[in-house]
């Protein structure tokens, strides 16, 4: 009897113990998610903190183009245009996914004033409901797909891609919340470890006779890695959801988001739906690996600013003179250095892919040095969304991005019947007719001009254009008997000093400059001072 007491006394005890545990571990995650739900206001030493928060961002951006890039010269040497062709025409058609299943709700919970735990995790169960929505839509659709395309390996390839639909709708709202709390070095970690995981697993796939499937694993194993890493940074555990006004609110918000986003990602696909159907997967898989390298590069120039700045912008939308001056700033600045980036690769782009990739990925060299002149304007157009989120007028970015669609594939309808070289010279046309109109039309509401935009990227525009042409001309008429890698150093070398003459001399573009020093007088004293 006794012993039954003490036993039950020491089940209990042990019981109480536990619950403690619990309740203090329930603490401990409650206090890291303060954080995350503190009132979204500027505070001092914000511009630098954004400036510095954008360098890590890009440097590890930096650090997974160079992961991509090695990744591709590898698979390239081991698989087929056709390969690339077929991967090409499913990320197509699903890359619009990600964006109906965010339904804009991580913009909106980036740049909001105030958010609650009960609304994000509601947003977060909306997020996960679409997610899982999207995946057995794609796998019901997986057989029409192959029939379309007359591609039977389609409906495999389909139905695992599927697989990024719910890791997407898992890792939304927890990295709206290290995005709200600006802790972009543990995305930027984040970022490194999926780029280089996912490179090295597809790399050994290709090399064990995997096909096409390498291409496929790289982007989901990317996914899935980046939704443990937010999960395991953020801490925050959602609650059950609860639907409220504030809700309502942040889906009408997000609305717009998605509708721009949806729209102008079909259009920019369109060109390789439509090169695929028409032309094949052999000749969309040169096109693909262009857009490969030429995305990439975008991508780390443009896309690692977009919440640095919807954050950072969001904090000073009720004083529009900081407001307008922070914009230009950074528009200004980004134009000096994609210009001059894009401006090179435009001028080597061909021997550039025939070194990495080999001869017969030469067609491919064409195509990006096209994409490479589209590129100093695409990266502009990339900002519209700084002005229209962290204005809180996402119904205006919706609008823009319906128009621009239409042209868009009015575009590629124009340069399809004259093949991929045909295809994407009329897509870089168009986006250079539309940048300055869209810039200038989402600043109005902020005071934001023409004349701003102007101002912000004429000169760099100018000298970009200008070095691509002397560049050009070096290549075709003076260079044209060395190798590739003479060819590439010299023909580099010209067009950056042809581009800071006409920069830096001629325009007295020099901000870019004053900034780059000041960082590196930063960081030269913080390493002094941990020596």
């Amino acid at each position: 009897m006794k012993s039954d007491i003490a036993t039950h006394a020491n089940n209990g005890a042990a019981h109480d113990f536990d619950g403690q545990v619990q309740q203090v571990a329930k603490i401990i995650l409650s206090n890291r998610a303060d954080k995350y739900f503190q009132e979204n206001v500027p505070n001092a030493g914000l511009g630098r903190a954004s400036l510095h928060s954008g360098i890590i961002v890009v440097a590890a951006r930096g650090v997974g183009l160079m992961s991509q890039v090695v990744s591709i010269i590898i698979l390239a040497r081991l698989l087929t245009p056709h390969d690339f062709g077929l991967a090409a025409i499913i990320f197509s058609l699903t890359s619009f996914g990600p964006m109906l299943i965010d339904l804009g709700t991580s913009e909106s919970s980036s740049q909001k004033t105030s958010i609650s735990r009960a609304e994000i995790s509601t947003l977060f169960w909306i997020n996960l409901m679409m997610g899982v929505l999207l995946a057995c839509i794609l796998i019901a659709l997986s057989g029409p797909l192959a029939t379309f395309y007359r591609e039977p390996e389609l409906t495999g390839i389909a139905i695992f891609t599927s697989i990024t639909f719910i890791a997407s709708g898992l890792t939304i709202q927890h990295s709206a919340l290290l995005r709200r709390a600006m802790q972009f070095r543990s995305l930027a970690a984040i970022d490194i470890c999926a780029n280089v995981i996912s490179s090295v697993l597809s790399i050994a796939m290709a090399l064990t006779g995997w096909g096409y499937w390498a291409l496929l694993t790289k982007t989901v194993c990317a996914i899935c890695v980046t939704a443990i890493g937010v999960w395991f940074s953020c801490r925050w555990l959602p609650m059950r959801p609860h639907y409220s006004p504030e809700v309502k609110k942040s889906l009408r918000f997000g609305m717009g988001v998605t509708g721009f986003l949806v729209t102008d990602n079909l259009a920019k696909s369109a060109d390789r739906i439509a090169l695929g159907y028409f032309y094949g997967a052999s000749a969309l898989g040169y096109y693909q690996n262009a857009l490969l390298f030429y995305g990439n590069v975008l991508g780390l120039l443009a896309d690692p600013l977009h919440p640095i700045a919807v954050s950072s912008l969001s904090k000073l939308r009720n004083s529009l003179n900081e407001f307008r001056q922070s914009w230009t700033t950074a528009l200004s600045t980004l134009s000096f250095v994609t210009a001059l980036i894009f401006a090179l690769l435009a001028v080597a782009g061909t021997d550039f892919i025939v070194i990495l990739l080999g001869e017969r990925w030469a067609p491919a060299g064409t195509i990006l040095c096209i994409f490479a002149v589209r590129g100093i304007a695409q990266t502009f157009e990339r900002t519209l969304g700084w002005l229209h989120v962290s204005s809180g007028r996402s119904e205006r970015w919706m609008k823009w991005g319906l128009f621009s669609s239409v042209c868009q594939i009015a575009a590629v309808l124009a340069g399809l019947p004259f093949g991929v070289i045909g295809t994407a010279i009329t897509g870089t046309i168009i986006v250079y007719l539309l940048f300055i109109p869209g810039l200038a039309y989402a600043g109005r509401p902020v005071g934001i001009t023409t004349t701003d935009v102007v101002k912000a990227v004429a000169p760099q525009i100018v000298a970009g254009l200008a070095a691509i042409a002397l560049g050009l001309l070096a290549r075709h008429f003076v260079f044209h008997d060395f190798n590739e890698i003479v060819r590439l150093v010299l023909t580099g070398s010209l067009c950056a000093a042809v581009y800071f003459l006409i920069a830096v001399v001629l325009f007295r573009v020099t901000k870019p400059l004053t900034l780059a020093l000041s960082v590196i007088s930063d960081y030269t004293m913080r390493l002094s001072r941990n020596s």
